[in-house]
């Protein structure tokens, strides 16, 4: 080769090499290639399962990604977050304070129900303060403590009008715990989303909506030690420094035979200082509960390690 080739050639390989370190060091590229790659990733896996998927992800309240995001899926028990906050919207507007007690009366506390409230305490009058109910239904999803809150703040349409109000309209909510336990085609009712899930979310956690008052931080804090679905979105969390504040929700099966739904929704902290909401909803499944949690397990973790290259 003589020198001319040879200069040609080097020219050539640096002019390459100077190419992609301007891609590589381009923010708004590496952000798009990253967001990309996403979306590929989850369209595959979405693609392989027997199921309704619908997923949204706001990522630092700038970019979303999403999957069938403007479909509607039944919450099941993911709607005891907005049911949350209609609990604080009523209890701010009337002075009620965290600590005062609501009366429940013996024929509230439903026995064939999932009900931690019921096992502590039995089938009784009680008084129990605004705080442990909502610590019932945020960390422990109890049915029963919910049912008596949505009585306390005056009906379903209450918590239905406020996700109207903040912007949610696609979050619909109608039936009470014991509606659908008593008719389980009831659950496709009280449905939303996923996009409008992750925006509550992201209105709560990111644009803070969650120092509004004590009654928000509180329920922040809640769902922060939330002790259901560790097999769900925290799961890829679970050797990392990275914080979640989630609800879950899980569903009886069908007449189909199908799992009616299982999904989980919140927002993930991460050590980087990048943050993102997302909502995983899997409906009408024919896999067991175990497989169904794992298929929002995988996908918490396609958005986590994605997120990881986030610059």
């Amino acid at each position: 080769m003589n020198k001319t080739a040879i200069l040609i050639l080097l020219t050539l390989i640096l002019s390459s090499c100077s190419i992609a370190r301007h891609s590589t060091d381009d923010p708004k590229q590496s952000v798009e290639n990253t967001i990309g790659l996403l979306q590929e990733r989850l369209n595959a896996y979405i693609k392989q399962k027997d199921a309704r998927i619908g997923v949204a992800v706001i990522i630092n309240g700038n970019d979303t990604v999403g999957v069938n995001d403007a479909k509607e899926f039944p919450m099941m028990s993911v709607f005891k977050f907005p049911l949350a906050l209609a609990v604080a919207d009523f209890c701010r507007t009337r002075d009620i304070d965290l600590s005062d007690s609501i009366t429940i009366r013996a024929d509230e506390i439903k026995e064939n129900t999932w009900s931690p409230m019921r096992d502590k305490y039995g089938i009784k009058n009680l008084k129990l303060p605004v705080s442990e109910l909502l610590d019932y239904i945020l960390q422990q999803s109890d049915n029963n403590a919910c049912d008596i809150l949505i009585r306390f703040i005056g009906g379903t349409s209450v918590a239905d009008s406020l996700m109207k109000k903040l912007g949610c309209g696609d979050i619909l909510i109608s039936q009470t715990e014991d509606d659908m336990h008593r008719n389980p085609d009831l659950c496709y009712l009280n449905r939303t989303t996923p996009i409008a899930m992750a925006r509550l979310f992201d209105l709560f956690y990111r644009q803070g909506m969650c120092h509004d008052s004590l009654l928000h931080e509180f329920i922040a804090k809640s769902m922060m030690a939330c002790k259901t679905g560790f097999d769900r979105l925290p799961a890829p969390l679970e050797s990392t420094d990275a914080r979640i504040g989630h609800k879950t929700g899980t569903g009886d099966k069908n007449s189909q035979g199908r799992i009616i739904a299982v999904n989980d929704a919140g927002h993930i902290f991460m050590t980087d200082g990048n943050g993102y909401s997302i909502a995983v909803f899997v409906a009408d499944s024919p896999y067991d509960m175990n497989e169904t949690s794992k298929i929002i397990a995988d996908i918490s973790k396609i958005i986590f390690s994605s997120i990881h290259q986030y610059p």
